[in-house]
Parts: C-alpha cells; structure tokens; sequence
C-alpha cells in the first residue's frame, strides 16, 4: 500500500513540474503597430537626380500570421525613351494584407510573407522634349507641344508582393520586398500616354509593372498575447 501510494505521489509531482515547465515556455508573441520607410528610394535620388521620392511603410498585425498592410509615398521622375523626356510628378497609397509564412523560433518575431494590395494614384505629366516618329508610338505628333503639362491623371492596379523582415535590433527591423504589379485603368490625356506612373513605375506594354522595397521599420508594441 505504501509503495502505491509513493508511486503515486511521485507519477503527480512528475506531471506538475512538467506543466510547471510547459507553462514557463509559453511565450507571449506582440501585436502592433510597425511603421517604417523605404530606404531605397533616398539612396536612388542621391545616385540619379533625376528621380526624386520617398515611401512610408506600415502594418498591423492582427491574428498570428496576418498583417494589414500599406505603403503610401511621392515621386518626382524623369524619363528618358527613344523619342521623348518627360516628367511624372505625384503620390500613391497602397492597401492590403501580408500573411507570413514563417515558422519563428522561441522569441523571434521574423517574417517571410506573401501578400496582396489594392493600389491608386494621382498624378501629372509633363512634356519635356520629344522627336516625332512616323510610328505614333505615343502620341500624334502634330497635335502636342513641348513643356505641356497634363494634370488630374490616375491609376489604379493590383499587386502581388513578397518578402521578408528580420528584427535586427529590438523592435528594429530590416526588410525587402518584390512587387508584380497589373494596371487595371488609368486615365490618360487624349494624345499622351502614361508611360510611367508614381508607386507603379514603368509601364509595360502588356500593363505590367515590377518593383522593389528594402525598408527599415520599428515596432510599437500594443498588446501580447500568449502563443
């Protein structure tokens, strides 16, 4: 009887320090708010003057693998094509959600995502200079004048993003991102094609765009909850 009974107190004191420890292990994961900018785009204007800009970043995560996310800026960009110089001048916000598909460690907050936004515009575009070419490639040549400026343009488009972000310090993290980018309308001037578009970049034929982000963000911790 003896011998059961100390069998039995020792298979509960085995379980409890057991669950003592489960529970010491439970780590509480943060939730908030992460604000940040592109990095890339300063870098890029000291390189080339002729393109100017900035971007801020955000997202809030709200389940374990989801954030909202957004991304609004301004650009002020040169381009120069085969036939023509011209100027886009104008902001651009971006809404949508990351998921991240990463399986972090005990107290790691990284992230590896995929993701999707609902992007839009507004802008103007001016003429700098051009050659005609019997092509019409962008517009009719007779009926433009040089340093015309055309304003209350827009697009809208969607995106598929992709990246990381890795806490380098506490709170403080480093990220890159890759976005595929499908124009859904735009309005244009009548003899004036939008060829480059603030937040989209360059238009290719097939209304695609691609682009890239390298941000620094920080974390502002509003709740934790236990994982």
């Amino acid at each position: 009887m003896r011998i059961s009974i100390f069998i039995i107190s020792l298979f509960v004191s085995i379980v409890g320090f057991a669950q003592q420890k489960t529970d010491t292990l439970k780590l509480k994961q943060t939730y908030g708010l992460r604000v940040g900018a592109d990095i890339s785009k300063p870098i890029t204007s000291f390189i080339d003057s002729d393109k100017k800009g900035f971007e801020i970043t955000g997202d809030l995560r709200f389940s374990k693998n989801h954030y909202a996310a957004a991304e609004l800026g301004y650009e002020d960009v040169i381009t120069t094509e085969d036939f023509i110089t011209f100027t886009t001048s104008g902001s651009y916000i971006k809404l949508g959600v990351n998921y991240n598909a990463y399986r972090n460690w005990a107290g790691m907050n990284n992230e590896i995502f995929f993701g999707g936004r609902y992007a839009f515009s507004f802008f103007s575009q001016t003429l700098n200079n051009y050659t005609p070419n019997s092509y019409g490639t962008y517009f009719e040549a007779d009926l433009i004048e040089p340093n015309t400026e055309y304003k209350d343009l827009s697009a809208h488009w969607l995106e598929f993003v992709a990246g990381m972000k890795v806490e380098t310090f506490k709170n403080i993290y480093f990220g890159a991102q890759i976005n595929i980018k499908k124009l859904i309308t735009t309005k244009e001037p009548d003899n004036f094609e939008n060829l480059y578009i603030p937040g989209f970049n360059k238009v290719f034929s097939n209304d695609l765009g691609i682009g890239f982000n390298y941000s620094i963000s920080y974390l502002i911790p509003i709740i934790k909850k236990t994982k």
